[in-house]
Order: C-alpha cells, then sequence, then structure tokens
C-alpha cells in the first residue's frame, strides 16, 4: 500500500509502499477515505523538541480520518466489512481505574495512533475497534475525519453553559473555529476569535465568529476592556499553547469567569495565578481529547441537526502523493482543515 511515514529524525516525511497491515483479534483493518493534518503531525513532520520527545522511527504517522473497514479481528461482534467509520485517536487500555469509572479518555497508559503506534497516512490502517466510530451514513468520510478534531471543541464547550455568555477563543485554527462554532449554536451572547493569521480569522468570522481581533494588530486585553465596557469576559477559551498568550487571555477574564485550557504548551509556564485566577476566583478546567463516547454522540448530533456546517472549514483537499504541497500550505497558518482524500 501507499503510506507516508517518518523515518528520518529530519524535517519532512517519506512517500513510500508498505505492506498490507495484519489486523490483530481486537481490531479492524480500515481503507482509508479521508485523512486529515493535525498539528501533531506538523510537528512530526518538522521534528521539533516536541516530536523528537515522543517518536519512535520508524512511524507510520497521521490520526484524524475516517474510512471503510474491509476486514474485522476475530474477537469483534459489533463491526462487519463495509462499515463507515470514524477514529477515535485515543486508544485507551481498557482496565485502569480511569478506563473503568468512565474516563477512558485519559486512560493512565493512553496510546495514541499516529504517535505511539502506526497511524494513517496511508492506504489501509489498522483501527482497534474500542476506538471505532459509526459514521451515520449521510456523513461523508471527510466531515468524517473531522470529527476528532470537532469532538475537541464539543468536549471544551460542554465543560461549562455559554448561552447568554460573553466568549472569547485565543487561537483560530481549525479546533479554535470548531469552539467558537459550538459556543455560538449554544446561545453565547457574542464570541470573540484572537489569531495572528488574517486568513484564519477571516475563516472564523465567515463560520459566524462575531468579532475577531488579530493579535498583531491591536492590544487583544485593551481591545476586550473596550468591547466588554470593562467587565471581562465570562468564559474564555486557550488553544494556542502558547506561554506568552496565557496572562494575556486570563486578563481578559472577568472576576468569577470561567477559563478552559485547551493548548498543549511546550513546556512549564509562568502564570500569574494570584492575580488571574485566585483574586477573580476562576473557575478553571482542563481538556484533552473528547469523552469516549459522549463527545462523539453530542458531535453527531450537531452535525445531524443541520445546524452546524463543518464543511466550510475544510478549505483544502489534497492526494496523499502531494503530501509536500499539503504540510507547506499547513505549516503557513494560512488554511483550515487540511484533508487527504483517497
Amino acid at each position: 500500500m501507499k503510506a507516508l511515514i517518518k523515518d528520518k529524525p529530519t524535517r519532512g516525511a517519506t512517500f513510500t509502499e508498505l505492506p498490507l497491515p495484519q489486523i490483530g483479534e481486537n481490531d479492524l483493518l480500515v481503507r482509508v477515505k479521508a485523512a486529515a493534518i493535525c498539528g501533531t503531525d506538523i510537528h512530526i513532520y518538522e521534528w521539533n523538541e516536541y516530536a523528537a520527545s515522543r517518536i519512535k522511527l520508524p512511524l507510520l504517522f497521521g490520526h484524524e480520518y475516517s474510512g471503510e473497514v474491509v476486514e474485522v479481528g476475530r474477537n469483534i461482534k459489533n463491526f462487519s466489512p463495509g462499515d463507515r467509520v470514524a477514529a477515535e485517536t485515543h486508544v485507551p487500555c481498557g482496565h485502569c481505574f480511569q478506563c473503568t469509572t468512565g474516563l477512558q479518555h485519559i486512560c493512565k497508559d493512553m496510546k495514541i495512533l499516529g504517535v505511539h503506534m502506526d497511524g494513517a497516512f496511508s492506504e489501509y490502517a489498522i483501527l482497534p475497534a474500542i476506538c471505532a466510530w459509526k459514521l451515520d451514513p449521510t456523513i461523508s468520510f471527510e466531515i468524517g475525519a473531522t470529527m476528532e478534531p470537532f469532538g475537541i471543541g464539543v468536549h471544551a464547550m460542554s465543560k461549562t453553559k455559554p448561552a447568554g455568555k460573553k466568549v472569547i477563543v485565543f487561537g483560530s485554527g481549525p479546533i479554535g473555529i470548531y469552539t467558537q462554532m459550538v459556543a455560538k449554536l449554544s446561545g453565547a451572547e457574542y464570541v470573540i476569535g484572537v489569531d495572528i493569521s488574517k486568513e484564519r480569522l477571516d475563516l472564523a468570522k465567515r463560520m459566524g465568529t462575531d468579532i475577531v481581533l488579530n493579535a498583531k494588530e491591536v492590544n487583544v486585553v485593551e481591545e476586550v476592556e473596550k468591547i466588554t465596557k470593562g467587565f471581562g469576559m465570562d468564559i474564555v477559551i486557550e488553544l494556542t499553547g502558547s506561554k506568552g498568550v496565557l496572562n494575556d487571555a486570563t486578563k481578559t477574564l472577568r472576576r468569577g469567569g470561567e477559563i478552559i485550557l485547551v493548548g498543549l504548551f511546550p513546556g512549564p509556564v509562568e502564570w500569574d495565578v494570584v492575580n488571574n485566577v485566585i483574586y477573580k476566583e476562576a473557575t478553571v478546567y482542563g481538556v484533552t481529547g473528547r469523552i469516549m463516547w459522549d463527545t462523539w454522540w453530542s458531535a453527531q448530533s450537531l452535525i445531524l441537526s443541520g445546524k452546524m456546517d463543518l464543511s466550510g472549514v475544510i478549505t483544502h483537499r489534497f492526494p496523499l502523493e502531494e503530501y509536500e504541497k499539503a504540510f507547506e500550505l499547513a505549516e503557513s497558518a494560512s488554511s483550515g482543515k487540511i484533508v487527504f482524500m483517497a
């Protein structure tokens, strides 16, 4: 099969031929129909510190995907060849405290597809059946491939009640835009999107975000002060993973407000907890991945409702062979979601 692998500890990847993978007794063999580029994939492609500290080479990477089941392991009873599936990328152990108390997504011994085990930038992929979500027949494969990142936005907003609230999202990449869309649909008074990419802010605006702020052009803290007439934001979502953004983000939070931390920082951060959290009596949530399978049911319901069209967030589609063009565009931060289509 054709596949894109990371086989050298340098920038780039290798497009090659691999043997068809052999499934285990609890796995599915999936013909990949659509696979999206994630920030983690960019880290792996660039081979930065984040990737070098986590990845063992060689690796078939890519983890946001959907496809059609072609073979099932002998222990699998609830999937059959021909089923359409999307991948949950967090692979739980199934027996630790978290897995047995409804917290599989933060399993103590978590593995991640395309990071700790082979992924899906390929014609076929192995998907542990415990991570397979049956796609509704009306949901396209390309939307199915984006349900994983969309679910992060759904999970983030599920921590709070945005109806009638002022919401600001720092970071307007695809997950940031999804989060803004969920906040808007959930009845937020208004939603502010922040980024440094004009293209992404323009896309956020097209997808329904009320106000966009370019942090390269304005002082975001001062602008929020003006917009809210000194009140501050009820709900702040931090998605950039930038150390320099965190303190400014929490400065926009009103006293008694809520902050949701989703972005992954490259290392320890210095945070003015006394003034921005303790004195404000702020509620702080950490969010990772999607709750299995609560978030997926909610995400699918939002899509099927017809009130939320995710297709606009997908701005570019490439065959896997054109991976260099796709990653160059992804690195520019001037696009929405980029999908490899079979």
